[in-house]
């Protein structure tokens, strides 16, 4: 199944930028469900039911949530397709500040991990699958890669754009030609973590201002604050390259060849060739968490390339 991009599509920053600003979808309301997690913190949940035996579990990218159009796109056309569909908010991420220090990172596979086994305990749903953007198709191949016990539901996985190696990938984000993506993501990040420190006395704030790349940002941030001695010791223990071959259930990875944020180390050709569960998938257009087609089902090439892998 190739992918082929709308004539007016004509590089990669367009790809990329069209669907992430511009695709507006339409889909019922969720139903929130805020759970508890171990720290005393909580997550926040969003499910579309319909009391189906198959459910999807879909993980967003960086500054993202569950109302962003590729999640919407991706649950619509699960749900339409008779799967039930539980989209994840990170620690954050929803309308609502979490109460513990540390946010969320592209390593953070025990929040994953609560997620699925709450699914799960429902008894409900007898095939689980797992969607992941960028960030978050980092973390489900980490979760999947981990040596962690996981409920025998779960069957398969699908991942899109992923930066699964995440210094290399920082690296390229941060080069001039990708200067509006990462002051974005900076800016985004930086008010997140204003926010938080005034609800947060422990939350250091100083130098803040001076923080000019992504890299200096998780040197002082997310590093730190989850446990990692500065950025690099963070992207080499959180990044999924280093975990892939112990993934043992099908799983495909699909990033553009054109993709602006990944490096040449994140695509994984040679690492998953004679796997026996991982796939890799290379279109030559797509951008980033892009795929877009124009047709009548609404359906962009993505969605319509997990929904025939999860059903084959």
């Amino acid at each position: 199944m190739n992918y082929s991009r709308p004539f007016l599509f004509f590089n990669e920053h367009v790809e990329t930028i069209f669907p992430s600003l511009l695709r507006s979808v339409s889909l019922q309301p969720y139903q929130r469900e805020r759970i508890p997690t171990p720290d005393d913190d909580f997550l926040d949940l969003d499910w579309l039911k319909q009391e189906s035996t198959e459910l999807i579990i879909i993980s967003h990218g960086l500054e993202g949530n569950t109302q962003r159009a590729y999640i919407k796109g991706m649950a619509r056309a699960g749900y339409n397709n008779g799967f039930d569909i539980l989209a994840w908010n990170y620690r954050g991420c929803s309308e609502e500040m979490n109460k513990a220090i540390r946010f969320y990172h592209s390593g953070a596979t025990d929040d994953l991990s609560i997620v699925i086994e709450h699914a799960h305990s429902f008894g409900q749903y007898k095939q689980i699958y797992l969607v992941g953007f960028s960030l978050g198709g980092n973390l489900t191949l980490k979760y999947l890669g981990e040596n962690r016990s996981r409920p025998s539901s779960l069957k398969k996985s699908i991942t899109f754009s992923v930066p699964i190696d995440l210094h290399t990938s920082c690296e390229k984000i941060s080069k001039p030609s990708n200067w509006i993506y990462s002051q974005r993501f900076l800016n985004s990040l930086r008010k997140k973590v204003i926010d938080k420190s005034k609800i947060m006395s422990g939350l250091d704030v100083r130098g803040l201002a001076s923080i000019k790349t992504l890299r200096e940002f998780d040197d002082h941030f997310t590093g730190p604050i989850h446990g990692f001695k500065d950025a690099l010791d963070y992207y080499h223990q959180c990044s999924a390259i280093r975990v892939i071959q112990q993934i043992s259930i099908p799983s495909l990875i699909i990033s553009a060849a054109n993709d602006p944020f990944l490096s040449p180390e994140c695509y994984p050709h040679q690492l998953v060739k004679n796997h026996p569960k991982v796939s890799f998938e290379n279109p030559e257009y797509g951008g980033h968490v892009g795929f877009t087609q124009f047709n009548k089902n609404g359906l962009y090439w993505s969605e319509q390339r997990a929904i025939d892998f999860f059903k084959n």
